[in-house]
């Protein structure tokens, strides 16, 4: 029986399972944790948080999510405000630390195209053959190397469009600007990456 329920909330649509979070259900509690923890860390990762704080910026982010729940007014809106979580605890660490992130460069195969809102950054496939994924490894951590080294105003918001998935408009009410500036700011991090990633993509 408690296999059972465990699928039952492993087949659950996000919005269905955070409204059962909201209402106390511990499991779901578990299985939203389970499926946002790999995204969290990644962000953390690409964000360009120390190494030795990752997982501990991680296990913050994810108790807040658990702790705070509840105070979600919308679950349509669960990215957007998990997001700023990320951001805040990211700043937060910055500002600790007392340090200025490093600046430059950044990711995948983007076209010149600034449009192109559909562009998406391409993480490792671990489905892939095992040669194809050897170089996938290492592309992936090229990738994340210039995303890291990327101006911080940059890097927020290409982690909060490409791996978090956020709006124009979510992305602006989190880093407290505009969508043309959100918008600009993407495109021009995007081109960085295209050209910063020539040599190993032509």
């Amino acid at each position: 029986m408690k296999g059972l329920s465990k699928r039952k909330y492993k087949d659950m649509n996000l919005y269905d399972l955070i409204c059962s979070a909201q209402e106390d259900d511990y499991d779901a509690i578990e299985e939203l944790i389970k499926r946002e923890q790999k995204n969290i860390y990644a962000s953390f990762c690409y964000l360009g948080a120390c190494r030795e704080t990752i997982s501990d910026l991680t296990q913050e982010a994810l108790f807040r999510m658990s702790k705070n729940i509840k105070t979600l007014k919308n679950p349509k809106f669960f990215k957007s405000w998990l997001g700023q979580i990320i951001t805040n605890l990211f700043y937060d660490e910055l500002r600790k630390k007392q340090r200025v992130p490093e600046a430059v460069s950044i990711d995948s195969y983007w076209a010149n195209d600034e449009d192109n809102d559909n562009a998406v950054l391409n993480i490792c496939d671990n489905t892939l053959k095992p040669d194809e994924k050897t170089m996938g490894k290492e592309l992936t951590g090229i990738i994340r190397e210039m995303i890291c080294k990327l101006p911080e105003h940059f890097r927020i918001v290409i982690i909060l469009r490409e791996l978090q998935g956020l709006s124009y408009e979510e992305i602006a009410k989190i880093t407290q600007t505009n969508v043309g500036t959100v918008k600009s700011r993407i495109s021009r991090a995007r081109n960085k990456l295209q050209e910063c990633l020539k040599p190993y993509i032509s």
